[in-house]
């Protein structure tokens, strides 16, 4: 696949990164720093706006067993029903979210996390429907979510290539036409040196997709990087600041820094260009600066030409320096002065 859109907006190598602004659970409970969230997004350059529809019932249960406790990490302490009560995104904000980013112009999607999700989102009329890592293993869901027909996007972070295989073929036996596959490490915050950017054009090749990067590490140096390597889609998580200390702060970006990522992914791609030789237009200006062959002493009309009165120097008026060799000990055609540049004509045959 070479390109798809969203709201038709063109994705693909041939065109400018598509940079998603993942808000996730930043809103920090807060509909008003939601919709605050979405329209930063769109003044720092994001071309999209992602949120995760889920309760913490649709995601798990309210159970105090080990197995629903979470040690180490960002979210040490927590149990699984606790932290997704706190960072879940309530379904009666989606129609404002929704018509907030309808209002000011800027794409809005989800993912979503069961089927009551899709059904919500269907009524909201989303463009595109992304799946996360951690769903990247629920055939049934990436199958209920293809049958919209809209395009798709799926993370990759902790799939293995026959679990990717197997997403992939639900999605397009179920019939998604348009997907996105998005190398991710699902770590949070990800180890840069594990980023392991490499994979995002093995991706696009082995499945024949446009593919891009879900980025957890600090900064935005993997994403930059990742541009040269193919990628054509970056989703990365912002807040409005870190200080307030949202579930996903810590390896979230602020206002600047996405606004950082958005000009420097896209400069990265304008850099890209095509591979050729052909002298570029910004070069003319500098052409007259190369070296060419001039006359550094006076010389008189039949005096032989010697390392002495001809030089290779800059500027580059004058005939080329590979000429120099055949140049020395035939004679001046006329009496030439020092500083002017050598020219065929200047040479007696």
């Amino acid at each position: 696949m070479s390109h798809l859109s969203i709201n038709q907006r063109n994705i693909g190598s041939q065109f400018p990164p598509y940079i998603i602004a993942e808000l996730s659970a930043n809103h920090n409970g807060s509909l008003d720093r939601a919709l605050a969230s979405i329209t930063m997004a769109k003044e720092k350059g994001a071309d999209a706006v992602k949120i995760q529809t889920y309760t913490a019932d649709t995601l798990t249960i309210d159970c105090d067993k080990e197995d629903f406790q979470i040690h180490g990490g960002l979210w040490d302490g927590y149990k699984l029903y606790d932290l997704y009560k706190w960072a879940e995104t309530p379904y009666e904000w989606h129609k404002p979210m929704f018509d907030h980013a309808r209002k000011i112009g800027v794409t809005l999607f989800s993912t979503p996390f069961d089927e009551t999700a899709v059904d919500l989102l269907e009524d909201l009329n989303a463009p595109a429907y992304k799946i996360a890592s951690f769903e990247a293993v629920d055939l049934p869901l990436i199958e209920y979510v293809a049958q919209t027909g809209k395009p798709m996007i799926i993370s990759t972070g902790m799939a293995n290539l026959q679990e990717i295989e197997e997403a992939v073929d639900a999605a397009r036996q179920a019939g998604c036409k348009e997907l996105v596959l998005l190398h991710c490490i699902s770590s949070y915050p990800a180890p840069i040196d594990q980023s392991n950017l490499r994979t995002i054009p093995d991706l696009a090749e082995r499945f024949g997709v446009v593919a891009g990067l879900s980025d957890h590490t600090l900064g935005t140096t993997a994403s930059i990087a990742s541009i040269a390597l193919g990628a054509c889609v970056i989703e990365k998580h912002v807040t409005l600041s870190r200080k307030d200390q949202g579930p996903d702060s810590d390896f979230s970006l602020e206002p600047d820094e996405l606004e950082q990522l958005c000009c420097s992914t896209k400069d990265a791609w304008s850099a890209l260009g095509i591979a050729g030789y052909d002298r570029k237009k910004a070069e003319e200006s500098s052409m007259k600066f190369r070296r060419s062959i001039y006359v550094v002493n006076d010389i008189k009309k039949g005096e032989p030409f010697t390392n002495k009165n001809i030089r290779r120097i800059r500027p580059g008026y004058g005939i080329a320096p590979k000429h120099y060799k055949e140049a020395l000990g035939k004679t001046a055609a006329q009496n030439l002065v020092a500083g002017q540049p050598l020219s065929f004509s200047d040479i007696s045959n």
